[in-house]
C-alpha cells in the first residue's frame, strides 16, 4: 500500500486525540456494556513517549485512517494499547501494516516480547492477532473488557 504512512505522533496531540475518541466510540458500540473511556486514562502520555512507549498514526496521503500505541511493561516486554482502524480503511493491510509497526517500535523499545489483550466482541483483531503469530497466554493484567491475552516474541 505505496500511500500508506506510519510515524510517531505525540500522544497529546490534537490529531491523537481525535483518533482515540472514534476508537473510544466505537467500543462504546461494540462491548455489550459500554466502554468507559476513563479506563483508557491509566495510560498516561508519558508512557507512550520513548524511551517508555509510543503512538503511531496511520495516514492514507494526508487523511488519518488509524493509531496504536505501545509501551513498555519492563525491560524485555511491551504492550500494545489499543489499536483502531478506521471502518472506511479496513480490509486493504492497513492493520497488518500498524500491527508490524508497532513490533518494530517495541524492538526500538529494546524490547523483545509483545502482549496485548483483546475484547470477545474484536473477533477481526483477534483473528489479525492470531494470523499475525500472536500466541495465547495466561492473563497478565485486570482489563475488564479483555476475554483474550496473547504474546508474540519480536526480538
Amino acid at each position: 500500500m505505496a500511500d500508506l504512512r506510519i510515524t510517531p505522533e505525540p500522544p497529546d496531540s490534537t490529531r491523537a486525540a481525535v483518533l482515540l475518541e472514534r476508537y473510544y466510540g466505537e467500543l462504546e458500540a461494540r462491548f455489550p456494556g459500554g466502554f468507559d473511556a476513563g479506563d483508557a486514562a491509566t495510560v498516561s502520555p508519558a508512557q507512550l513517549t520513548p524511551p517508555h512507549g509510543m503512538l503511531l498514526l496511520a495516514r492514507r496521503g494526508r487523511r488519518p485512517v488509524g493509531c496504536g500505541a505501545i509501551r513498555r511493561l519492563d525491560a524485555d516486554t511491551a504492550e500494545i494499547k489499543g489499536m483502531w482502524v478506521d471502518p472506511a480503511a479496513r480490509g486493504v493491510g492497513v492493520g497488518r501494516s500498524l500491527l508490524a509497526a508497532l513490533e518494530r517500535a517495541a524492538v526500538q523499545l529494546g524490547c523483545t516480547t509483545v502482549r496485548l489483550d483483546t475484547a470477545a466482541s474484536l473477533r477481526e483483531a483477534l483473528a489479525l492477532y492470531r494470523s499475525a503469530g500472536y500466541l495465547d497466554i495466561p492473563a497478565y493484567n485486570d482489563n475488564r473488557y479483555a476475554a483474550h491475552w496473547l504474546a508474540k516474541r519480536v526480538g
